[in-house]
């Protein structure tokens, strides 16, 4: 068996991107007491870190600042920078966007109200007692279309002439930008063009279809989508309505800022302050730009930070590299916020009026998905559970208490199909279920102690309990089985002491995605062999389109001698889904099977030796 290179989907940075010319890098950090650029401020030990790092001007050469990158956000910290080492790139908006506050009287005389709603600034009671702050939804989720995107859509279009509506519009999306740019088109009379990719749930594409659209399913991606859409409205004469990088529609977006503002201010009329923070979800960036250029020329003294997920975090790269780059892969589970490159002018105003991005993985998105449900019995779609997990993860990092934050609900826009997958996860995020693996002696009366111990005086609830005989020469019984636990309680600690005070080796595996994807579904899997193992066996992650034919062309890619020897799939509903796959192939062979899947486009992953190790007590 051979381990293979970490995965990275919540477990790190993916770190690797394309910078364009003239970044360069830098990490610095924000002292909010001392209002100063400190290098290194995040810890002492970072800054340990930090100091045997040689930073070099050309990012594409910084192996070790990569490394430093990861790590800071992997600690959770909010992304913060140096702006006087940011590079911004030329772009050919309006005059206007030179004087940063003519942004203001955008966003104060911006069309968006033929469109869209004031939505409610509500108050989530549950979530403020367990963080101990007072916490606000501004509930974006429940414009028409239910996400915020009709906003800038619509201000965008109404500042076409007569001649521009007249021929066309046409944008490129996944879903909510898509169905913004659909009702506005009906509100302005005009016709409108919707590419979207092969890949977009049909929930979405249906919803486009219901409102009027054109749609046109084009390209395996967004990427190629979006390279389609421009290129017919240079050849057909239509205006191409970008989803972020344009400032009407950054001062449509703004517009959720000033309500915040308003709302805040009457909410709290009869105290001291109103407002701290305001936590924005971040893809291209073109809500953040909007709510944060807006809010900190107003209210300076309020905090606005974006939040990314981990897998999709380039805004946070940009800033912290000081200049746009292009991430070469994103994790596509929040695909409302899985962009690949961040805006010129967005990345721009970030840069200037944002005081950081914060970072989550995929587990603390689906917990934050679940906090909302319990306050307001809706449903958010990941991209718009964002803000929230952001907003849970600062105050538990930073010890924040008594303060008044609101996070942006950006959109609910779920697939039904992906509950049962942020059902899955979301305990393990909340830190409310752990998931382990134990090994006992396969003799008479063993279980029974393991589940006497496993108990204990607290009588944990049992979520899951898997395990099979097996009759090996070790006599050994491998036990999977999940828990549920007080939220920030030492019960998982004192559950790992009693089983290895009783002898029993235990393995947690609450933090390893592919265990809670896949290896709970595969307990009674063993390989029967006589040898104990097969040869030249590697196990690996796949990752692929979820669309009819795309499981097909992967399987018809493998040659004839890379026999599989293990295969779980299971549909999500996602725009991305993976299988886990054994297969032999010989080291001599590997090669030709990396050009395989790098011709189909799949990314094939070894699982590494973490989770291999407990794989293997399951499988063999």
């Amino acid at each position: 068996m051979r381990a293979g290179r970490v995965g990275g989907r919540t477990g790190g940075a993916r770190g690797r991107a394309r910078e364009r010319p003239g970044a360069t890098w830098t990490a610095r950090t924000w002292n909010g007491s001392g209002r100063r650029w400190l290098r290194g401020s995040r810890s002492r030990a970072l800054a340990e870190e930090e100091s045997k790092v040689d930073q070099p001007s050309d990012p594409s050469a910084a192996t070790g600042s990569e490394e430093l990158l990861a790590k800071s956000l992997q600690r959770g910290e909010p992304c913060c920078f140096d702006r006087d080492n940011i590079v911004h790139e030329r772009s050919d908006h309006p005059d206007w966007t030179s004087s940063d506050a003519a942004y203001l009287k955008q966003v104060l005389c911006a069309r968006v109200y033929d469109v869209a709603e004031e939505t409610d600034l509500q108050k989530a009671d549950s979530l403020s007692a367990k963080l101990k702050n007072t916490v606000f939804l501004k509930r974006e989720d429940k414009q028409q279309v239910f996400s915020f995107k009709l906003r800038g859509a619509f201000n965008k279009m109404a500042n076409l002439s007569s001649d521009q509506l007249k021929r066309g519009v046409i944008c490129s999306s996944a879903g909510n930008h898509a169905q913004g740019v659909a009702l506005s088109a009906i509100r302005l009379g005009c016709k409108a063009t919707i590419c979207m990719p092969l890949i977009t749930p049909d929930i979405k594409v249906d919803a486009v279809r219901r409102l009027g659209g054109n749609v046109k399913l084009v390209g395996e991606n967004y990427d190629e989508c979006q390279t389609y859409a421009k290129k017919t409205a240079a050849e057909e004469g239509l205006s191409y309505i970008h989803p972020f990088d344009d400032p009407f529609v950054i001062a449509g977006q703004g517009t959720v800022g000033n309500e915040i503002l308003r709302q805040c201010s009457i909410d709290f009329v009869n105290q001291d302050h109103d407002l701290d923070a305001i936590f924005v979800p971040v893809g291209g960036g073109g809500l953040l730009a909007g709510v944060a250029t807006f809010v900190k020329q107003v209210r300076p003294d309020v905090k606005v930070y974006g939040v990314e997920p981990l897998g999709a975090a380039c805004m946070t790269e940009a800033l912290m590299r000081g200049g746009i780059c292009t991430l070469e892969e994103v994790d596509a589970f929040a695909d409302g916020v899985a962009v690949k490159t961040a805006g010129a002018e967005t990345f721009r105003l970030v840069s200037k009026f944002c005081d950081g991005i914060v970072t989550v993985t995929t587990e603390e998105i689906c917990a934050a998905i679940k906090d909302v449900f319990k306050d307001t019995r809706s449903i958010l779609e990941p991209a718009g559970a964002v803000a929230v997990a952001g907003l849970k993860s600062f105050c538990k990092l930073k010890g924040v208490e008594g303060k008044v934050m609101v996070a942006v609900t950006s959109g609910a826009n779920m697939n039904f199909d992906r509950l049962r997958l942020v059902s899955d996860i979301a305990n393990f995020g909340a830190k409310t279920e752990v998931m382990l693996a134990t090994t006992i002696p396969e003799k008479p009366g063993e279980f029974k102690r393991f589940v006497d111990v496993l108990v204990g005086d607290e009588q944990l609830s049992v979520t899951e309990f898997k395990y099979r005989y097996a009759l090996t020469e070790r006599r050994e019984a491998h036990i999977l089985f999940s828990v549920e636990v007080d939220e920030d309680s030492k019960q998982k600690e004192d559950l790992l002491r009693r089983l290895e005070g009783a002898g029993m080796e235990t393995i947690d595996l609450s933090h390893i995605e592919a265990a809670q994807r896949h290896l709970r579904h595969l307990v009674g899997g063993r390989a029967r062999t006589f040898t104990g193992g097969i040869p030249d066996e590697r196990i690996l992650e796949v990752t692929f389109p979820e669309i009819p034919g795309a499981l097909g062309r992967f399987l018809a890619e493998l040659a004839p001698e890379w026999n599989v020897t293990l295969f779980h799939y299971r549909q999500t509903g996602n725009l991305e889904t993976n299988l886990l796959i054994g297969i032999q192939i010989a080291d001599s062979q590997y090669d030709a099977f990396k050009d395989a899947m790098k011709k189909l486009s799949y990314r094939a992953e070894e699982i590494d030796s973490t989770a291999l190790e407990a794989f293997a007590q399951f499988l063999y």
